[in-house]
This record gives structure tokens, sequence and C-alpha cells, in this order.
């Protein structure tokens, strides 16, 4: 909640003065319609916004649920000035998360057609403010989060083996990490990657074309059984291409780039 005080401070400043002057002060029912196909997602947060304010709240269907566009998701009923006033940051909670759950589970179904053991996950290119948010909606959509903060694991990428030297170095410097820990290291060529296994949980195989990457992750596999994960320039388009021979997907623009899902308020 603590997050969400913050969004509506935002929004409403020293308060509605629209909705004080226009608006009696009285109880009314209202209801969010979702207006596209999507994969639904907070609703728990927009309940959670209402509820706080003295409102009743009846979810018509669940998070992750995949809805037709004009379902009704949400009726609300109590204090009409404050249904009024909320609207904006619930509608706008529930916009971006739908994208990303619904973006989410579009990769997701068309990768499963090749692949019914790939794994869909997100990247840390999310909103600042927002993150736990749009971790959860991948969550909903069906896909994995990764990390959600740099202390989840050890993932090594480019700058990392440039300022330690080359892959060589980080190889050894790995000897010294916690146990505990995971971890991945980004490659782009196979001489890369196969010293990379020597340390490596996962090999995370970063720009590189469809032909290329299913090259690379033949060759780690005949060294080590690893994990691997295709990142860089995946987009809903070409992400089947590499879903084959890929463990993991990891996609931005799950979270960089998702359309947001209209939904609208409306007092009955």
């Amino acid at each position: 909640m603590e997050h969400i005080e913050r969004f509506l401070e935002e929004d409403i400043g020293y308060g509605d003065i629209t909705t004080d002057l226009l608006v009696p002060d009285i109880d009314g029912i209202a209801d969010i319609t979702c207006e596209g196909d999507a994969v639904v997602a907070g609703l728990e947060e927009a309940v959670t916004i209402f509820e706080e304010y003295g409102a009743v709240c009846e979810m018509h269907v669940c998070d992750g649920d995949r809805v037709k566009k004009g379902t009704k998701v949400l009726s609300i009923s109590g204090p009409l000035r404050n249904i009024i006033t909320l609207e904006r940051t619930a509608l706008n909670i529930m916009m971006r998360m739908s994208g990303i759950a619904t973006a989410t589970n579009d990769v997701l179904t068309e990768c499963r057609k090749v692949n019914k053991n790939i794994r869909i996950a997100g990247t840390r290119k999310t909103t600042p403010g927002f993150r736990e948010f749009e971790k959860k909606a991948l969550i909903l959509g069906g896909g994995d989060p990764h990390r959600y903060n740099l202390c989840d694991m050890i993932l090594v990428k480019d700058n990392h083996i440039k300022a330690a030297g080359g892959m060589r170095n980080v190889v050894d410097l790995l000897r010294l990490a916690p146990f505990s820990k995971k971890i991945e290291i980004e490659v782009e060529d196979i001489s890369g990657a196969v010293i990379a296994t020597e340390a490596a949980d996962i090999v995370m195989i970063d720009n590189a074309g469809p032909a290329k990457a299913k090259e690379i992750a033949d060759a780690v596999r005949k060294m080590k059984n690893v994990k691997v994960e295709v990142s860089g320039n995946i987009t809903k388009d070409n992400a089947k291409n590499y879903a084959e021979f890929a463990d993991v997907i990891s996609m931005g623009s799950l979270t960089h780039s998702a359309r947001a899902i209209h939904f609208s308020l409306n007092v009955r």
C-alpha cells in the first residue's frame, strides 16, 4: 500500500476540487470494463485502492484471467466522490499491468507451440518505482519475473567481463562467489560461451540471430548441462524462432514497450 499511497498523493495533490464541487456527498455504484481482449492484471491493486477509501468491491474476474473486449471486471459501491477521485490511479495501474500480462501471455502461447517447456522472462528494464507491479504482471501473464534486483543472483554482463579483463578472469574470480547464488554469464560467441560453462549455471546468449544463437547453444550443451537463455532484440514476432533450442527467452520489451490495455469506469 506504501507505493499506492504515493501514486494517489501524486494524482490527488491537495484535493480533487472538481469532484468536491460537482459530485454530491452520497453513495453510488460504478463498474470497470475492459476495452480490449486481454489478460487482466491489477485488479487486486484497484480493490485495495477503493476499499481503503470506504468502498466495497465485487470482482467479476480474477487477475490472470483472459477476457474479451467489453467484459465487466469490477464493480465498486460506496462514497461516490471517492470512487470518482480514485478512478484514474486505479485504471492506470490496471492498464499498465494488464498490458504487460497480455504481451507476456501472447508470446508464451506462441512459443509453447514450438517448445512446451520454454520460459518467457522479463528483465530489469522496468519503470522506476513501479517494478514490483510490472514483475507481478509478468507472472500473471504466465512469465518469469527474472531478477527483481541486483542481489538476487550473479549475472555477468559484457561490461563486467571487460572490467574484469576477459572471460578467463571472470571464471577465475567467480570461484569466490557465494555458494547460494546462481551464476549467469552473458556470451556473444562460442569461444566465450565454452569458457563460461566452467562457472555458469546459466549461459545467456545476447544479441545473436536465431541461427548463431542455436550454434552457440549447441556448443554449450556439449560442454556442460547448463540452462541456455537468449536475450537481446527479441520481439513477439521473432521469439518463436528461438523457442526450439532455448530454455529461457528474456525480453525487455515486455515491460518497456508493452501496449497498455484500456479500461473504463462508468457510474451507474
